[in-house]
């Protein structure tokens, strides 16, 4: 992860633990009936960045193609509904699909190459589905704190697993599961909620495709899994 996006994440984290200090306690209470709902929707829009974490082939090690091969972040978003519901006081089942564009840089040179790097993203356009539990804390006034745990299954409808193409450098898997663990908080306004929210997403299904023997960079990787950041902003009713 480069500076800048360390300095943005780091920003956006200040901003949400610094506004745990404005006087809600002198605040009048809204939306009173909330709590009491069974079931409520919202929006959801997001800020990821993602990174493949490699499991190196043999071939990486005995054969002379490759010097490095290297995951870096990279970033992207997400658009989404949110479906809530209220299981008990302190917990509630939520379902965040959406639509996540995301991109995995990978960064490799090839022996023989002096010190050239070959940088490239691959892009992704993911249907994401994940499962959530959501653990909520007391509300206070018009604030609350929550955690999140659950499960996605990710589509990703860029995949090339299939592609005939002959500038392929690699091949990777369309469908993808994996589970997620998260914090946010819930500001309570008149008319709506207003909720941050930060998830460590991690794919747990090998994503690379070895079916074709004719791209290099597939062949020297053996495993390839999908870690993602998501920072995130639902507005619920």
């Amino acid at each position: 992860m480069n500076i800048k996006t360390k300095f943005f994440i780091g920003s956006i984290l200040l901003v949400m633990l610094g506004s745990l200090s404005a006087p809600a306690q002198e605040m009048n209470l809204n939306m009173p009936e909330h709590d009491s709902k069974a079931y409520y929707f919202g929006l959801s829009f997001g800020l990821n960045f993602s990174q493949y974490r490699i499991g190196y082939d043999e071939s990486f090690i005995h054969t002379d193609t490759f010097k490095i091969i290297q995951p870096h972040w990279s970033p992207g978003f997400n658009l989404g509904l949110m479906g809530n519901l209220r299981l008990n006081k302190r917990i509630d089942l939520r379902i965040v699909p959406s639509l996540s564009f995301a991109g995995k840089r990978l960064v490799y040179s090839k022996i023989g190459a002096g010190d050239s790097l070959e940088d490239k993203i691959i892009e992704s356009v993911y249907i994401h589905f994940p499962l959530q539990i959501k653990f909520k804390s007391d509300r206070i006034k018009n604030f609350r704190f929550y955690g999140i745990i659950g499960g996605k299954l990710d589509y990703d409808m860029a995949a090339n697993a299939r592609s005939r193409r002959a500038d392929e450098f690699l091949k990777v898997k369309p469908l993808d599961l994996g589970g997620e663990l998260g914090v946010g908080f819930e500001w309570y306004y008149p008319n709506f909620i207003f909720s941050p929210e930060i998830k460590l997403s991690q794919g747990f299904m090998n994503q690379v495709y070895k079916g074709d023997q004719g791209v290099p960079l597939s062949n020297a990787i053996d495993r390839l899994t999908t870690r993602t950041i998501v920072i995130s902003i639902h507005l619920e009713g």
